[in-house]
């Protein structure tokens, strides 16, 4: 187990697949967090899928709705239910499991800038077959009263913009370095520091 919490990019994986991997791993204490949730894949027929998601908006409690169920339309939310029902979450191991799990849609700071991980037991590409139909949660939730995925696009592309930008500084400032090291000869100066560095030894 790390003690930092672990960055997962959910582009291209199966919802159920990586909720079932994840729930194992916050109810073993590690800390996770799933970014760009909008991407996840659901198997099946996108048409089939808005239906169910339709009936499941018409339960509540007839008495009062105000009660629940609650339902979140968010990708981000969407995802995190699917883990929650996964944990025994009404105990304090589950409750406190599901503390250690942050959900978003988008990837935003701090974790644009820290290694993201996959899953290879929950890719879609590994575990469905290419002639099997598949949707994007994104576009389920957009379907179904989610709102923000314009805003979301519109942050995607601005972060991927500064990645790229960043990435050519990079290579550039990469290539300087290697062109210095191979037209200076060091020979001189290793023969002068070769004393001083047996001497320190």
């Amino acid at each position: 187990m790390l003690e930092a919490p672990i960055i997962v990019d959910a582009k291209g994986h199966l919802l159920g697949r990586l909720a079932s991997i994840v729930a194992k791993e916050i109810l073993s204490g590690q800390q996770i967090v799933v970014v760009r949730c909008e991407e996840l894949n659901i198997s099946g027929d996108h048409h089939r899928h808005k239906l169910k998601f339709k009936t499941y908006l018409r339960k509540r409690m007839n008495t009062n709705p105000s009660r629940g169920p609650y339902h979140h339309r968010s990708p981000s939310q969407i995802f995190f239910k699917a883990v929650r029902g996964m944990v025994p979450r009404r105990t304090s191991r589950g409750s406190a499991a599901l503390n250690r799990l942050k959900v978003f849609e988008g990837v935003p700071p701090p974790y644009d800038k820290m290694k993201r991980m996959v899953v290879p037991q929950a890719l879609r590409v590994v575990r469905l077959r290419p002639d099997r139909n598949y949707t994007h949660v994104g576009t389920l939730a957009s379907q179904v009263g989610w709102k923000y995925a314009p805003v979301i696009k519109r942050l995607e592309e601005k972060r991927k913009q500064r990645g790229k930008l960043f990435y050519l500084k990079k290579k550039e400032a990469k290539k300087i370095r290697k062109e210095a090291e191979r037209g200076t000869d060091l020979s001189e100066w290793s023969s002068l520091l070769e004393p001083i560095s047996v001497h320190s030894s």
